[in-house]
């Protein structure tokens, strides 16, 4: 489990776009992130996530998990690119306090082109779900 410094470390994005505090796991194909969703949240709106909130937390898993890896084979960790969305469903909005659990599974992996799908829960209850398609760009 990995939180704070260590965490950011792997991501891109910094203060106030991280969409995570926590790196439960990571695995070769699966990686799971918590997020609490604070009042300070610049994709809170009306005291709930918004959309482009979730949507945002289910990529910086997806980089986070890049990362992790890149990071565990001594490599650089790349800048990464949402290519598409598919098939997004969004249930309901996450309010201020909950904790938010975010799951990726990498479906497939082309070079530098990564499809994953990912799963919100709350509690277990399905928050959000789509399939994202990642670019990673190469480092020069």
């Amino acid at each position: 489990m990995l939180s704070g410094y260590e965490l950011y470390k792997l991501l891109p994005q910094s203060t106030p776009m991280l969409m995570i505090d926590t790196l439960v796991s990571s695995g070769k194909e699966k990686t799971i992130t918590n997020l609490t969703v604070t009042e300070d949240n610049i994709f809170c709106e009306n005291n709930k996530l918004r959309e482009s909130g979730i949507i945002e937390n289910m990529a910086q898993t997806a980089a986070v998990r890049s990362g992790y890896e890149a990071q565990k084979n001594n490599k650089a960790v790349q800048t990464g690119y949402i290519g598409s969305i598919k098939n997004l469903a969004i249930f309901f909005l996450p309010k201020i306090n909950e904790i938010i659990e975010t799951k990726i599974v990498q479906k497939t992996e082309i070079g530098n082109i990564l499809v994953i799908e990912a799963n919100v829960k709350i509690k277990k209850k399905l928050v959000a779900k789509c399939d994202m398609t990642i670019i990673l760009l190469e480092n020069l």
